[in-house]
């Protein structure tokens, strides 16, 4: 029997259901005398915000070490696993508790790797929110030194008043977020017969 193929299927909305569970969102318990929050809020291409989007965050510690260490479902309290996932609330709003992460390199800026998964995309998107650093130590990073300059600022995380962390994202418009593509990594294609 030959088949006939059929659209592709959305990532969202049916995520927010199952995928989100307690703790998701802290790496590191507030109390961390490291703790840091990286909050902001996802906006559709018209400017609103989108009420169903969930994140994943990767990033290593704060001295640029990539942990190996299982338990990110099941978190002990005390090992940092680097990863996290978040739900943003009804106005698109998400925030994670986590460390500011070290450089992984000696050119490299320090970022956390941000997946976003949201209603109407056929994929995930992924993007790096950059910590605000000197101008020549983001210069000098190879990826964002990469971007086009009048784009570079959709990257970049800004520190607010309270010392927590702001990064928006923008799936459209003017403040479109620079999204990244891995030519390499396999992306969900459907089932294969």
């Amino acid at each position: 029997m030959k088949l006939t193929p059929t659209p592709g299927q959305t990532v969202g909305p049916f995520f927010g259901y199952a995928l989100p569970y307690p703790g998701g969102e802290a790496l590191v318990d507030r109390s961390h005398p490291g703790a840091v929050r990286l909050h902001g809020t996802v906006y559709d291409g018209d400017g609103g915000p989108v009420p169903d989007a969930l994140l994943e965050i990767w990033q290593p510690d704060e001295l640029g070490a990539i942990s190996q260490q299982p338990g990110s479902l099941h978190r002990d309290g005390y090992t940092f696993t680097g990863w996290g996932r978040a739900a943003v609330d009804g106005v698109g709003h998400y925030s994670f508790t986590t460390l500011e992460p070290g450089s992984t390199g000696s050119e490299v800026a320090p970022y956390v790797l941000v997946t976003i998964f949201a209603r109407g995309l056929m994929d995930r998107l992924f993007t790096r929110a950059y910590l605000p650093a000197d101008p020549a130590t983001l210069e000098r990073d190879p990826l964002l030194s990469s971007v086009p300059a009048e784009r570079r600022h959709t990257m970049l995380a800004t520190r607010e008043p309270d010392g927590s962390l702001r990064f928006d994202i923008h799936f459209q418009g003017e403040d479109e977020t620079v999204f990244l593509t891995y030519p390499n990594t396999p992306q969900f294609t459907g089932p294969v017969d």
